[in-house]
């Protein structure tokens, strides 16, 4: 149906035929232009074109409808009328089983959670540690002995008795002790490491 402002098109479906007269009670004028009869648009309407006009002006798909009807048409349309069910009802909350899924072209490239995937995953670093573990020059895994004695090393060498008290040293350290307090908190501890090399000044 043509919006309010819109050019209205004549449909021209009985070519020959005498024109239908306008619907619109009292008017003389040629009803070239359609409008649904009803919410089913299984049939419709003739006007001329003001006539039409002022029928979709007011035509309201959703009249004679209560609360509850309206609402299961609005959700149906957003389905575009076809049935959905929500997630997790067809199995989806159940954990995916590698041999329901064969891809021996590797199309899908992504591993089922198999075991040898779950421990490939347990030996990479999480994501908000790796430009900790950058900055210190470490890999995962990574254990508390190793963490203490490489921050033990650079505080040393970053320390400003060591560089004479460069400012670039200086924010270097600093960084070094913020990454250090981050990487401590998350790895497991078999010793307990110092809160700062001796002598390093906070971060």
């Amino acid at each position: 149906m043509p919006r309010p402002g819109s050019k209205a098109v004549p449909v021209n479906d009985d070519a020959g035929e005498p024109p239908r007269r306008c619907e619109h009670s009292g008017c003389a004028e040629p009803g070239l232009f359609r409008a649904p009869r009803d919410r089913t648009l299984s049939g419709f309407l003739w006007f001329c074109l003001p006539h039409v006009r002022a029928y979709n002006a007011s035509w309201d798909y959703y009249k004679g409808m209560g609360p509850s009807e309206i609402e299961a048409a609005l959700r149906s349309d957003t389905a575009w009328q076809r049935p959905s069910w929500p997630l997790g009802r067809l199995g989806g909350a159940s954990r995916f089983e590698a041999d329901l899924l064969r891809d021996p072209l590797g199309i899908l490239r992504n591993e089922a959670p198999t075991q040898r995937r779950r421990a490939r995953e347990a030996s990479e670093a999480p994501p908000e540690l790796r430009a900790a573990l950058d900055l210190l020059g470490l890999t995962w895994p990574l254990d508390q002995t190793d963490l203490r004695t490489r921050y033990k090393e650079l505080a040393k060498r970053y320390h400003p008795d060591a560089t004479g008290g460069d400012r670039v040293a200086e924010e270097r350290l600093k960084d070094i002790n913020r990454a250090y307090s981050l990487l401590k908190r998350r790895v497991p501890a078999t010793a307990r490491a110092p809160e700062q090399a001796a002598g390093a000044p906070a971060g």
